[in-house]
C-alpha cells in the first residue's frame, strides 16, 4: 500500500472572487465568437430606469440569459421590445464582475424573422451592385427647376400629405401628378412598378418621387424587391426615393438617382426653395441693373466719341477754323499796317525834324535875318546892293525896311 506524501509537489493557487471574475471576463472577451453573437428568445423582466439603460432577460423553454443595453445603443434602435416579444438580440458576452454573472451586452434589436429578410437583403444588394446598378456614373442629375413632378406612393398615407405640403411651401408653381399604389403587402411591388411606368408614360414628369412613411423591415420589404429595383433603374427620368426614416435603407434607395432620408426631404431635394429663388432673382436684377448702367455708360462714351469725330470732320468746324484764320490774318494785317504806319510816321517825323532844322525860320530863330531887294531876291553878297537902295529885312517874327547908306 502506497503512502500519501506528506507534502504535495503542486500547491493549488487561491483565487480571490474579484480575480476569478476578472479572469473569466477577460477569457470571454478574448473569444471572437462570443463578441459577435445573435441570440434569439422571449423578452421578460424588461425595465428601463431613469439612466436610460435597458435591462431584460432572454429565455426559451429551458434557459435564460441576462441582458443589458447601454443608453447610447438604445437611442439608435428603431423599436424597443416588450415582455413576451420574441426577438433576436446582437451583442457580446462578458461577465458582470460585481455580481459574478455572465450576461449579453446588447447593441441591436430585431424581431424574429428579420434575420432571414436581412440576409435576403444582403444577397440582392450584392447581386445588383455587381451588375453596376448602384454605380454613381449611371445616376442622372436632378433638374434644378422642374416643371412637373410625379409622385408614386399610397394616396392615403401621411407621406403624400407631407410631400404636397413641402412642395406647396417651397415651389408652388410646380405641377404635381400622383400615381397611387400600395406600398406594403404582397401586391405592393407590382403596384409600384405599374405606377412608376404609368406616371412616366402619361405625365412625362421631369423627376419622380417614390416614397412611403416609416415601418419595420417587413413593412418596407416591397422596396427591397428585385423587380422594383430594376424598374427604378430602367426609368427614363430621374427617381428620388424617400422611404421610411433616416436610418432605413432599402434596395430602392441604392438604385435610385438620389436617396432622401424621409419623404419630406425627398420633396425638398426635388425642388428649389422659392425664398432662395427670390434672393437669386434679386441678385440677378441687381446684376442686370449694373450691366445696363455699364452698357449705357459705354454707349454714351461711344456716342460722345462719334460726336467728337463728327465735329472734327464737320464743314462747320473747317469754316470756323477758316473764320478764325481770317480773323487771325486780319489781326496780323492790321497790326502790320499799324506797324508800317508807325514806321512811316516815325520816318516822316524825322524828315520834318530835318526840314525844320534846315528851315530859314529856324535860322531866323537863332538871330539871323534874310535881306531881300525890292524884287524879292535874297541878298547874299555885298555886290548885290548899291548905296541908297531900299531893302527888306526878314527876322523870326516879321520884317522891316532898311536903306543902304554905304557899300
Amino acid at each position: 500500500m502506497s503512502q500519501i506524501p506528506l507534502f504535495s509537489p503542486h500547491i493549488p493557487v487561491s483565487w480571490s472572487v474579484s480575480d476569478l471574475n476578472r479572469y473569466l471576463r477577460e477569457l470571454l472577451e478574448s473569444d471572437e465568437l462570443l463578441q459577435d453573437v445573435w441570440v434569439q428568445g422571449e423578452v421578460s423582466n424588461f425595465s428601463r430606469p431613469a439612466s436610460g439603460h435597458l435591462y431584460f432577460t432572454l429565455k426559451d423553454n429551458s434557459a435564460s440569459l441576462r441582458c443589458v443595453m447601454w443608453r447610447n445603443a438604445v437611442i439608435r434602435q428603431s423599436f424597443l421590445p416588450r415582455d413576451g416579444d420574441a426577438i433576436e438580440v446582437h451583442g457580446a458576452i462578458s461577465v458582470y464582475e460585481a455580481g459574478g454573472q455572465y450576461q449579453l451586452y446588447a447593441d441591436v434589436f430585431r424581431p424574429v424573422g428579420e434575420g432571414a429578410l436581412y440576409q435576403e437583403f444582403l444577397r440582392l444588394k450584392a447581386l445588383l451592385e455587381s451588375e453596376g446598378l448602384f454605380d454613381q456614373g449611371r445616376k442622372r442629375p436632378i433638374p434644378s427647376k422642374p416643371k412637373r413632378i410625379g409622385i408614386v406612393t399610397s394616396p392615403t398615407g401621411a407621406a403624400l400629405q407631407d410631400i404636397l405640403n413641402t412642395l406647396q411651401r417651397r415651389y408652388p408653381l410646380l405641377e404635381v401628378v400622383l400615381a397611387p399604389t400600395p406600398v406594403q403587402g404582397e401586391e405592393a411591388p407590382l403596384g409600384i412598378i405599374t405606377a412608376l411606368r404609368d406616371v412616366v408614360r402619361f405625365a412625362n414628369p421631369d423627376v419622380v418621387i417614390l416614397a412611403r412613411g416609416g415601418g419595420s423591415i417587413e413593412d418596407l420589404w416591397a422596396f427591397n424587391d428585385e423587380r422594383v429595383a430594376r424598374a427604378i433603374a430602367a426609368s427614363p427620368v430621374p427617381v428620388i426615393t424617400g422611404i421610411g426614416h433616416e436610418t432605413d435603407f432599402t434596395i430602392a434607395d441604392f438604385v435610385s438617382d438620389l436617396r432622401a432620408p424621409t419623404p419630406t426631404a425627398a420633396a425638398e431635394l426635388a425642388t428649389p426653395n422659392q425664398a432662395d429663388l427670390r434672393i437669386d432673382l434679386s441678385e440677378l436684377n441687381e446684376s442686370l441693373n449694373r450691366l445696363f448702367l455699364t452698357y449705357q455708360s459705354e454707349l454714351r462714351w461711344a456716342l460722345k466719341e462719334l460726336q467728337n469725330r463728327l465735329d472734327r470732320n464737320s464743314p462747320i468746324a473747317q469754316i470756323q477754323t477758316d473764320i478764325q484764320r481770317v480773323d487771325e490774318l486780319e489781326h496780323r494785317m492790321g497790326a502790320s499796317i499799324q506797324h508800317k504806319l508807325q514806321l512811316t510816321r516815325t520816318h516822316l517825323m524825322g524828315i520834318i525834324q530835318q526840314m525844320a532844322a534846315l528851315s530859314p525860320n529856324a535860322v531866323l530863330e537863332r538871330g539871323y535875318a534874310i535881306v531881300t531887294n525890292q524884287a524879292g531876291q535874297a541878298i547874299s553878297r555885298v555886290g548885290q546892293v548899291s548905296a541908297g537902295e531900299a531893302l527888306s529885312v526878314h527876322v523870326s517874327n516879321g520884317d522891316f525896311g532898311v536903306h543902304v547908306n554905304r557899300r
